[in-house]
């Protein structure tokens, strides 16, 4: 009788091989990394010189001494170089607002936090790019809307966690707290973005503290101007205590 297997048995691969795969794999991984951190940089520089993004691929190449043949193993065109700009910028605000907003004492304090930061940080800037909300920025959200999307979510996962703290402690009412997120995100952006003087409007800009007096009366049911007030019956008393002791301590004043 033959000892023979049916089956073939396979080898398993060599330890050594394995490693050997696993080096090189990362060796190619850091260098396409570096190659990518430096297309960025020199589009940052060029943005930072010109003061608008209106550059060429040519000249980012130039600028990063690197080839054209190397960009394009990276990246489609120059939109998907401004996106990926955008979503780091976005990346990067969305750790500092986090950071910052953990020194608030109570859930709709810290979302006052994130919220006058996020707005601040969307604000246009004299003879500088704003990370979060540029002409480019504009253009992609126009042109790349899911790509856009995609980009906000780390910014919009920490602003639903915000309301759904601010919720769980009863400060606030949301029945879909991603929602509220998105919406008061984009408020304090696009409010950040607005022309100091609207036609029809008041000459003066909608401030940071308006931004988040409007937000808080969102989410509360509370009073935003003129004592007026809304929300349902079982959260109306506390809505309206929780928007004045808010609202005061984002104004200065003593509640």
């Amino acid at each position: 009788m033959s000892a023979v297997p049916v089956e073939p048995v396979e080898t398993p691969e060599p330890a050594w091989r394995q490693r050997a795969v696993e080096r090189s794999t990362r060796a190619a991984k850091l260098r396409a990394e570096q190659r990518v951190q430096r297309f960025l940089d020199a589009a940052q520089e060029l943005i930072a010189d010109k003061g608008t993004t209106d550059f060429t691929v040519q000249e980012v190449v130039e600028r990063s001494r690197q080839s054209l043949r190397s960009f394009y193993q990276h990246f489609d065109g120059k939109h998907e170089l401004l996106l990926a700009l955008f979503e780091d910028a976005l990346s990067r605000s969305a750790a500092q607002i986090r950071e910052a907003a953990a020194a608030g004492g109570d859930p709709l304090e810290k979302l006052r936090i994130a919220v006058d930061l996020l707005y601040h940080s969307s604000e246009p800037r004299a003879g500088a790019q704003s990370p979060l909300f540029t002409d480019f920025a504009i253009q992609l959200l126009v042109s790349h809307p899911d790509q856009v999307a995609t980009a906000h979510l780390p910014l919009l996962g920490f602003f639903t966690e915000l309301v759904e703290e601010a919720v769980a402690a009863g400060q606030a009412v949301s029945p879909k707290p991603r929602r509220t997120a998105s919406l008061i995100m984009q408020t304090a952006m696009f409010t950040a973005r607005a022309p100091s003087a609207p036609v029809g409007a008041h000459p003066s800009p909608i401030s940071a503290e308006e931004v988040w007096a409007f937000c808080l009366g969102g989410i509360t049911g509370g009073a935003v101007t003129g004592g007026a007030s809304a929300g349902t019956p079982a959260k109306k008393t506390a809505a309206r205590k929780t928007t004045t002791r808010a609202t005061s301590r984002s104004s200065g004043s003593k509640a």
